[in-house]
């Protein structure tokens, strides 16, 4: 990758050198384009160039706007051979440090747009940072997505490739509309945009070039055309799809005062208004969420040829089979809600098979219980957690259903006790999780998603009727607690929840020698028992990717190291652990340790569960 710098500048005369300066250390080149500023900053930006010799001046003969120098720059960096271009503004708003931070991100994903994603300060004026959020609902309307979470901030990676092709093809808007538009176009043109965030301040002495008005009517006629130019796009927008991401490299679907509001409805009207309001969102999300229903549609597809005479599906699979199957997983999700909320009892769930874990948890010895993202695991959780009779532990990566979380936390503060964040599995984590088996509670693993930075750690392992990959992680992980491991899942049936619990192994914990034969044969067990529950409700599959993917081919997104913690202040005391198995609302679910739970599906979902990664959706 070979990258240079772009910096616009219109009479930013007093910042550039301090700008300049802390630039110097990258030794990267750039483009500092005068746009027609006054004789003084002319003179300052030519001493600038002779100061700092990595640096090459543009001129405009005339003030052009932010737009039409920020193109001069990129193209200018095209013709010179340069792969990519990080745009920075002169005024000093920008936290540069996380400069390194953006250039990794890109050299991971050297085909995306990398955006900043600006954490503000007291010093931003209230009036643009509620601006910028009519601006966010627009684009997410012109993108019939939430892939795009900002599209105004000047901190940026460019792929040059993809940006001269559109720049080639279409005039775009050379002001204070320019940054919009571009991330808007290269998004239709296939480009995937992945945000970073950093913080933005306003500097008191800062010099800003937003016309009020004008920029106001340019952005507002700008956003109509953009809007009717999605209208005409509306097929292939509908019909894109990303099938060689993996599950965690898509955010979560779904903002967070969207999930806000279904929760004050839920507050307000209960289970039945909140499930009104949230088949419209369903639907958006069917229309829109093109691999999650592609996945729908295989998964289902898959499930008929195994068992042809199914009652629960169309004989050939029809889109209202998938469409039945999303609104599935917004229902799991109500009832998680419901559950939490201590409106659905335990004498409401079929639990048959109790006294195996409550004899488990008597001996005084813990175990792990090895779950997936098939049915309705952690309604068991929500429920029994006013009992406080058994203590149990979830692996979580929050990251993947922030906002659907937060709101679930606000309903129900105890929905966050007894949750281990953890993005890998070092050291304190395996201590951590070791003190919790030798107190006799419980730790839940999922282990049907593959792990969200680790490629290759997984044994492919025959699933209605083709191999389909398997993390190793959370077998490995039980191994080294040396203690019981059960199977468990929640399925409704007939109207009912059924909690079905299994003992996998009394420790796989062995000789060094037959450890992989050990750990394999306890995974194919694994897979046996979630194939035949998937078989009997195949619209309680909440894993909307493409579950069958080769995991070696499948692009991951960088994620942010992170040492593991408990959340819990008490611990949490279940009869089944938090497993979520009701889908999250982002983009993509999690593939970690754990269960996602989100009023939405994603288009892509599985937890962690690598060797030395074990995270998941809580």
């Amino acid at each position: 990758m070979k990258i240079a710098l772009v910096i616009p500048n219109y009479n930013h005369h007093i910042t550039i050198e301090k700008t300049l300066t802390d630039l110097a250390k990258f030794n990267l080149p750039c483009y500092l384009v005068d746009d027609g500023s006054q004789d003084e900053t002319r003179y300052i930006l030519q001493t600038m160039v002779e100061k700092f010799p990595w640096v090459t001046l543009i001129n405009h003969p005339f003030n052009r706007g932010k737009g039409a120098a920020v193109t001069s720059g990129l193209r200018r960096a095209f013709r010179d051979g340069f792969s990519h271009v990080l745009q920075v503004d002169a005024d000093g708003q920008h936290n540069l440090d996380d400069i390194p931070l953006m250039i990794s991100t890109a050299e991971q994903q050297p085909q995306a747009l990398i955006s900043g994603q600006p954490i503000y300060d007291h010093s931003v004026p209230k009036g643009r940072l509620y601006g910028r959020y009519i601006t966010h609902f627009w684009v997410w309307i012109e993108t019939l997505s939430f892939d795009i979470q900002d599209s105004m901030c000047g901190f940026r990676v460019y792929p040059l490739d993809a940006t001269e092709q559109l720049l080639s093809q279409q005039a775009l808007g050379e002001r204070m509309d320019f940054d919009i538009e571009v991330m808007v176009k290269l998004h239709w043109q296939g480009t995937q945009v992945v945000h970073v965030p950093t913080k933005v301040i306003y500097p008191e002495d800062g010099i800003s070039h937003f016309q009020g008005l004008q920029d106001n009517v340019r952005i507002s006629w700008m956003h109509t055309t953009l809007f009717f130019g999605m209208l005409t796009r509306l097929p292939q927008i509908l019909n894109k799809s990303s099938p060689h991401q993996h599950w965690s490299s898509m955010g979560e679907r779904g903002g967070y005062w969207g999930i806000k509001f279904l929760a004050e409805c839920y507050r307000l009207g209960g289970h039945w208004l909140c499930r009104a309001i949230m088949y419209p969102v369903i639907g958006y999300f069917f229309l829109t969420g093109v691999s999650a229903r592609q996945a729908s549609m295989n998964f289902l597809a898959r499930v008929q040829q195994q068992v042809p005479e199914h009652p629960d599906l169309h004989q050939p699979i029809h889109w209202r089979d998938s469409l039945y199957h999303f609104i599935t997983f917004g229902n799991a999700a109500l009832d998680r809600i419901d559950a939490w909320c201590d409106r659905i009892k335990l004498n409401q769930v079929d639990f048959n098979d109790r006294h195996i874990l409550a004899n488990q948890v008597a001996s005084g010895r813990g175990a792990v219980l090895i779950v997936s993202h098939l049915g309705n695991v952690e309604l068991c959780r929500a429920i029994s957690s006013h009992q406080q009779k058994i203590k149990v532990n979830v692996m979580v990566l929050t990251q993947h259903a922030e906002n659907f979380n937060k709101v679930l936390q606000q309903l129900n503060p105890q929905s966050s006790l007894n949750l281990i964040h953890v993005n890998e599995l070092d050291p304190s984590t395996s201590m951590l999780l070791q003190q919790k088996i030798d107190m006799g509670e419980i730790v839940v693993i999922a282990a049907d998603r593959t792990s969200s930075n680790s490629q290759g750690r997984v044994v492919y392992l025959p699933f209605l009727g083709h191999d389909a990959p398997f993390p190793q992680g959370p077998f490995i992980l039980a191994s080294l607690l040396n203690c019981p491991v059960y199977t468990m899942f929640c399925i409704r049936q007939q109207g009912r929840y059924k909690v079905h619990i299994e003992l996998l192994s009394d420790s796989l914990k062995g000789p060094r020698s037959g450890r992989i034969a050990r750990l394999t044969d306890a995974m194919k067990l694994y897979s046996q028992r979630l194939e035949y529950f998937a078989k009997q409700a195949p619209l309680q599959w909440f894993n909307f990717y493409d579950f069958w993917h080769k995991d070696e081919l499948i692009t991951r997104p960088l994620l942010r190291p992170a040492t593991a913690f408990n959340t819990g202040t008490a611990p949490n005391t279940g009869h089944a652990p938090d497993t979520g198995n009701a889908p999250n609302t982002g983009n993509a679910p999690n593939t970690g340790n754990a269960i996602i739970t989100n009023a939405a599906p994603n288009t892509n979902t599985a937890p962690d569960n690598s060797t030395t990664s074990l995270s998941q959706d809580n």
